[in-house]
């Protein structure tokens, strides 16, 4: 008589944890670092901007262009071949219903303008979220020949469709990182410190992959509609970049130096042309901030920036007694909780 099989469920968590990525060395150099910031809205409304213009050209004789904190968001591309994800024994999953939810960067020194790197992959993160597994990518970065680590990126991916994997009565959850290490955001229901609006342009996303992000969701107007969308959209990475932008140019005179970690949480798509519209509030250290799309009015990214120190002009704390706070998506929520599967949410 013959037996009917039980299926493989869709994540092995001992066979995602046991794989050992391979390092992947890599060299970038100033071209790289200037046409990313022209990818993510550097000097787009003013070529000649005076807190933008050192990210794209040797002003006043300093010998090397400076560097936006996200332009080492690239660097984990470097392991997927630009198609924005990395194979991963263990996990069988559906790619079209692959979600980018979240990117936290921590920078440990100046990005250099070139430099030749290595990077290192594991897994950080590994949670049954019931309808979906949420899968957490940590890529250190060194320099390769001192050893020296510039930054780490950690990527929060969504398998929806994928989880279920464990007893629903003790889902499984694996992080190598402490809990508190990313705080909350509050997004305050006050006035904002600052308010920056971003004009994206119709090309942007065209430009923005030739710094290696090739998923052809964003430029392909046939995939695009495969996956739902009117027309090709936005990076989420892109969107993060024009936010840190906005941060940098409103509370640190353009100095990119002064950002010591950003933390950003895709919610919804854009797509080239629109205004980004990014608010903040400044709260010690640390500005929170929301990215909207103006023309929809819709908020598509929302996290904080942390720097170096108060910025002396703008030590005053701003008034916090009007909040409401937003988990971070990663580990405390389940797929649906984290507004990514609103109208198709954002890819990365």
């Amino acid at each position: 008589m013959a037996t009917s099989s039980k299926p493989a469920p869709p994540v092995d968590p001992e066979v995602v944890l046991a794989h050992k990525f391979p390092e992947v060395s890599f060299d970038y150099d100033e071209r790289d670092v200037a046409l990313y910031a022209l990818g993510v809205g550097a000097c787009g409304d003013d070529a000649v901007d005076e807190k933008e213009l050192h990210f794209v050209y040797h002003r006043d004789g300093q010998p090397h262009i400076k560097v936006l904190p996200t332009f080492v968001s690239l660097f984990p591309n470097k392991n997927s071949n630009g198609l924005g994800f990395v194979d991963v024994p263990g996990l069988n999953f559906d790619a079209s219903l692959l979600l980018h939810g979240q990117q936290y960067i921590e920078i440990y020194r100046p990005i250099p303008s070139y430099a030749s790197v290595v990077n290192r992959v594991k897994v950080a993160g590994l949670h049954d979220k019931g309808k979906a597994t949420v899968l957490e990518l940590e890529t250190t970065t060194s320099l390769k020949e001192s050893g020296e680590i510039l930054c780490m990126n950690r990527s929060t991916i969504y398998l929806r469709g994928a989880g279920g994997f464990s007893d629903s009565s003790r889902p499984y959850s694996y992080a190598t990182y402490p809990a508190n290490q990313v705080s909350r955001i509050s997004i305050p229901n006050s006035a904002p410190s600052a308010v920056y609006d971003d004009q994206t342009k119709q090309s942007q996303a065209l430009l923005y992959r030739l710094s290696g992000d090739y998923n052809p969701l964003h430029s392909d107007p046939d995939i695009a509609l495969l996956a739902g969308f009117t027309r090709p959209i936005l990076h989420g990475l892109c969107t993060l970049g024009f936010a840190a932008r906005a941060v940098i140019k409103s509370f640190c005179n353009g100095e990119p130096t002064a950002v010591k970690s950003i933390f950003g949480r895709f919610l919804l798509h854009v797509y080239p042309g629109e205004m980004l519209s990014t608010e903040m509030w400044l709260d010690g250290q640390k500005v929170y901030y929301q990215t909207k799309v103006k023309e929809r009015n819709r908020a598509v990214l929302s996290g904080y920036v942390l720097l170096q120190h108060i910025p002396s002009s703008l030590a005053e704390t701003e008034d916090r007694r009007n909040v409401h706070d937003v988990e971070p998506a990663g580990c405390g929520a389940n797929a649906e909780e984290t507004g990514l599967g609103d109208a198709r949410g954002q890819h990365g």
